[in-house]
């Protein structure tokens, strides 16, 4: 079966289980995602997305169900997928367009504080490295003596606060962009809020600058600066634009460049004095000084809390304003502990992902789900780890969140803070501040993390799964053979007739990648009428909506694809039957599919019987022999 063929049985199999064409409003995809924008997000069974093939996690978030595919496999299948569905013209922009339509306003609050910052991140990034460098360099001896180095060291220091000098300006430009307005007229408001006329913020918190005073109106206005004031410019950039895109909307085409311009900078002025800025101070000192205060009173447990909810707080997609905050606290106090926190938070659920693929190695489809997730994580991702495995799980979301909440009562007691925000993990240590022996610690906490969340997962996972393995005990009359862990009836290791007809190794399958094993070991039936039966006792996981093939689970979760014909997904259906449904159990030689040879043969396709074992135990292989085999003989062996 061709590359195109299987993802379009994949993308027959998303529509039929997201509500169908009707219920499509968009798509699109990113690096690892096929996005979706739904009419209703109901219909979508998220439950049975996850068991499609290549799916490695499904879960609606932003107004998007997301299939996680992984790089590369999603752009081959987002390719059949939109031109299955025919929307191959729209942009992942587009989806977000369409997406935002339906977001309530506690989320559309959310997404706009998030674009502001994205557009500013590399130059907080980037001056928060710098910040790092200078501060190591500042430290060392042969610095402060050799000229060279002192130069580069200085020049290092300068780079690095530039940006937090103009960031009040650099918010308000990219709020007004973000808003709609024009992000010209931004940076002249944030340029006001850093004029030098003015008295400077921090010098007059200290009380040590003369603050000049005006009456406007008889309102009595202190004229000073709003360095820092990271919530007052965002406030300002939604001021701004509201105003430039009423007045260009109501003024004369014949005045328009001439007055809405001059009406928005001044209003939007006097409003920065008058109303913005004290409400702005109130709030941002507001958020300052009750995250110093956590940090006073509630110590190691304040910390510990935030580390161990954090991720939970990434399900629901609030974690976007934390952006804001942090933004807020750099410029008030010039470090920034939410970030390693945040950070220690994800290798946590980093962990979790490493102790759920260790109580399910041989499980060939966690391999594939939890290496990559893994390694996201290790990038500061953590999106695949939390929706494709631990939350999907539940266990290992529990186990992460303790491994965080462990780890982050040592970012406390260490003091350890970062000197930016916008990265986490292994890019995060760019940013994590030396000082108190900061990289180190960083190494040591985010080490905690990772273990404390796998040990908890594997401790976990084997209390979770201890109550079905009694139940399973008490409803088997005889005891499974635990060394093959492979198929099994009535003879340990035996496979029964899936259909009649002259059974082969599955190498003379006329399907290069069945033949190849890219799926996995197995057989091939040529056979002689068109009912197909179950070789082993086993649990239907999987019903393809074209009737051709058929996904079994054994009890100790051997996994087997049955596969009627080849290239017959094409025939949509046509011919088959499907006699069991999802989630039934079945005996060996149960009848499972129906289907037309002739009907097979008449449209061109091979109607051989593909029986795949998609894991098996290691070191085993499926030995059979050609011959014919008729109901209750035995096609193969386990050896």
């Amino acid at each position: 079966m061709g590359k195109n063929n299987e993802y379009l049985e994949i993308s027959k199999q998303i529509v039929a289980n997201i509500g169908g064409m009707d219920n499509i409003q968009g798509t699109a995809h990113c690096a690892t995602r096929l996005r979706i924008v739904l009419k209703d997000n109901d219909l979508a069974d998220i439950e049975k997305l996850e068991d499609i093939d290549k799916v490695k996690g499904a879960f609606i978030a932003g107004n998007q169900l997301q299939l996680i595919l992984g790089a590369g496999t999603v752009n081959d299948v987002y390719e059949v997928f939109a031109e299955y569905t025919n929307t191959q013209n729209m942009s992942l922009g587009d989806l977000k367009e369409e997406s935002a339509k339906r977001q309530n306003p506690l989320q559309a609050v959310i997404k706009a504080l998030s674009d502001v910052f994205i557009g500013i991140m590399p130059a907080l990034l980037a001056a928060a490295l710098l910040m790092g460098i200078t501060s190591v360099l500042g430290g060392l001896e042969v610095v402060k003596t050799h000229d060279t180095l002192y130069a580069i060291n200085r020049l290092v220091s300068l780079a690095s606060t530039g940006i937090f000098a103009i960031l009040p300006m650099a918010v308000c430009y990219s709020a007004v962009k973000r808003f709609g307005g024009n992000p010209v007229l931004g940076m002249v408001i944030g340029a006001i809020m850093l004029d030098s006329s003015l008295a400077n913020a921090y010098q007059a918190a200290q009380g040590t600058v003369d603050i000049e005073v005006i009456r406007l109106f008889g309102l009595k206005i202190e004229m000073v600066g709003f360095q820092g004031g990271i919530i007052i410019a965002l406030m300002m950039g939604f001021v701004v634009a509201k105003l430039d895109k009423f007045f260009n909307k109501v003024i004369p085409d014949v005045i328009k460049l001439l007055v809405a311009p001059m009406l928005t900078v001044f209003i939007s002025t006097v409003l920065l004095f008058t109303l913005v800025g004290p409400a702005g101070r109130i709030l941002s000192n507001g958020i300052t000084d009750g995250l110093m205060w956590s940090t006073e009173h509630l110590g190691a447990f304040g910390y510990a809390l935030f580390a161990g909810v954090q991720q939970i707080v990434v399900i629901t997609g609030l974690h976007h304003i934390i952006g804001a905050v942090e933004a807020q606290l750099i410029a008030s106090t010039g470090t920034n502990f939410l970030n390693p926190l945040m950070s220690v938070a994800l290798f946590g659920q980093s962990g979790a992902v490493l102790g759920y693929l260790s109580l399910n190695w041989k499980n060939l489809k966690a391999r594939e789900l939890c290496i990559p997730s893994f390694c996201s994580t290790l990038f500061g991702i953590s999106e695949p780890a939390i929706f494709g495995v631990n939350l999907r799980y539940k266990f290992p979301l529990i186990g992460g969140c303790i491994g965080g909440a462990v780890a982050g009562a040592y970012v406390y007691y260490s003091k350890l803070t970062a000197l930016g925000f916008g990265t986490t993990a292994l890019p995060g240590m760019a940013i994590a501040n030396p000082a108190h022996h900061g990289y180190i610690n960083y190494i040591i906490a985010h080490a905690i993390a990772i273990t404390i969340g796998f040990v908890c997962t594997v401790i976990f996972g084997k209390m979770w799964s201890a109550p079905d393995k009694n139940k399973n005990d008490k409803k088997n009359d005889t005891k499974e053979n635990d060394t093959t862990k492979a198929v099994i009836t009535e003879e340990p290791g035996a496979v029964y007739a899936a259909a009649e007809g002259i059974v082969k190794d599955i190498e003379a399958s006329t399907d290069p990648t069945f033949a190849n094993k890219v799926l996995g070991d197995g057989v091939v039936i040529f056979p002689e009428d068109g009912t197909v039966m179950a070789p082993c006792k086993a649990t239907v996981s999987l019903v393809y909506p074209t009737g051709h093939a058929i996904g079994l689970t054994t009890a100790d979760g051997a996994e087997i694809l049955i596969h009627c014909g080849v290239d017959t997904v094409n025939m949509n259906g046509e011919g088959f039957e499907t006699l069991v449904k999802e989630g039934q159990e079945v005996t060996a030689e149960e009848a499972l599919i129906r289907f037309d040879i002739d009907l097979v043969k008449k449209h061109g396709y091979s109607p051989e019987i593909l029986v795949i074992f998609t894991e098996l135990p290691e070191g085993k292989t499926i030995k059979t022999e050609e011959k014919h085999i008729a109901k209750n003989d035995k096609m193969a062996e386990i050896v």
